[in-house]
């Protein structure tokens, strides 16, 4: 077995890592101030900042609507974007392929036919039973997708071939669904499908965040494996690396943070092919630092989403995922172009 002490893999963090992730956990912490403050009813910084610690700004509303309304759905779309940003990294690096993404090779299609089908087929089913549902959905379609995928082994490029065309059955089901369901439920299934933290509540933070506490180290403890195996398979073979193995547990926690953001907030689609690339641009490939920086960079463009969402039609509220789909179509066909 390879010694990962070794030089030749060793890992020295990039001196850049340490400061570009505070100028993010700073630009993240603005954003987050800003979506809280702004709305129909807007809030002054300093108020803001004496609401959360306590003191009284002597408007009593401002506890309601920080704390109740605008402080929940803020701290969601963070830990979706950090979410769906690792997961997409996690994707690239296990297929060594800059296209791939949750949203895109099927992972979240398969959890948005299941929260579909639940919605338009069991519609007396408690809400409850949705997230369980998206989550299972998620899993199931990556089960399908290595399974069909396995050829003496699993091969990363018919990971992605596998995941695009069972996304496109999984959406066709999807239409299906929504072609001949009841009007009303259809409509909370297209609100569902495009992606939304409206209305969440702190009973969502507290049951997303044991996901993100166990899921999150587990993938930094993984990035260097994840080096490894951007070399390609017979190399990382003939270093000791435990190929299958790896591979394995990179997509149970790839699948686990794709799942459960999504049972979280809905479909929202581009942020882990968005954030990786942008990480990318920063600290370069090596995923010890790639996946914070990732990480934070999704966190802070689901908020941001989520900013200009509920302000550039106002009062008209644009779901964050149709926010990151406008962004994000256009950069998947520059980067289909670029990389032919």
């Amino acid at each position: 077995m390879t010694d990962w002490r070794s030089p030749m893999l060793s890992f020295r963090l990039d001196r850049r890592v340490p400061t570009i992730a505070l100028l993010l956990l700073a630009l993240g912490f603005t954003a987050i101030v800003l979506n809280v403050g702004r709305g129909e009813y807007p809030i002054a910084v300093l108020d803001i900042v004496k609401t959360l610690i306590g003191i009284n700004t002597g408007n009593p509303d401002h506890a309601l609507i920080i704390q109740t309304l605008r402080l929940p759905r803020t701290l969601v779309a963070f830990m979706v974007g950090v979410a769906l940003a690792i997961s997409g990294t996690i994707f690239q690096g296990l297929t060594r392929n800059p296209l791939a993404d949750p949203s895109i090779i099927g992972i979240n299609t398969g959890a948005s036919l299941a929260a579909v089908s639940v919605i338009v087929l069991f519609p007396t089913a408690p809400v409850y039973v949705i997230p369980f549902s998206a989550f299972a959905g998620a899993a199931l379609m990556a089960i399908v997708i290595y399974g069909l995928a396995w050829n003496r082994g699993s091969s990363p490029t018919l990971l992605i071939l596998m995941g695009i065309g069972l996304s496109a059955i999984a959406s066709a089901f999807t239409s299906l669904l929504i072609t001949f369901g009841s009007i009303y439920d259809v409509s909370q299934a297209l609100v569902w499908l495009a992606g939304s933290v409206y209305g969440r509540t702190w009973e969502q933070v507290v049951s997303f965040l044991p996901w993100l506490l166990l899921f999150v180290p587990a993938a930094f403890e993984l990035a260097r494996h994840l080096n490894v195996l951007n070399l390609g398979e017979d190399i990382a073979k003939g270093l000791g690396s435990r190929v299958e193995w790896q591979r394995g547990l990179l997509v149970i926690v790839a699948v686990a943070l794709a799942g459960s953001a999504v049972a979280t907030a809905g479909t929202i689609g581009f942020v882990g092919l968005i954030a990786p690339h942008m990480g990318r641009q920063m600290v370069g490939n090596r995923h010890e630092g790639l996946l914070p920086i990732s990480a934070l960079m999704g966190g802070v463009l689901v908020v941001m989403a989520d900013v200009v969402g509920r302000t550039l039609f106002a009062p008209i509220e644009l779901p964050c995922g149709v926010v990151t789909a406008a962004i994000g179509a256009p950069f998947f066909l520059y980067l289909l172009i670029r990389n032919r």
